[in-house]
């Protein structure tokens, strides 16, 4: 189970990353910076998980 919420929390970054970018063509770029932020929360929560543990 911890898999899939690891995979969908990487898909869902790369996600909002690549919507980021989008609206930040069009100008929005408030809203380009919160999605950027979002989506380095979920990476960071993700390498924060999968650090191994002694």
């Amino acid at each position: 189970m911890s898999d899939t919420i690891m995979s969908i929390l990487m898909l869902t970054g790369v996600l909002l990353t690549g919507g980021a970018v989008l609206v930040f063509r069009r100008g929005d770029r408030r809203r380009a910076l919160l999605m950027l932020v979002a989506a380095l929360v979920m990476f960071a929560n993700v390498a924060i998980w999968l650090v191994p543990v002694q």
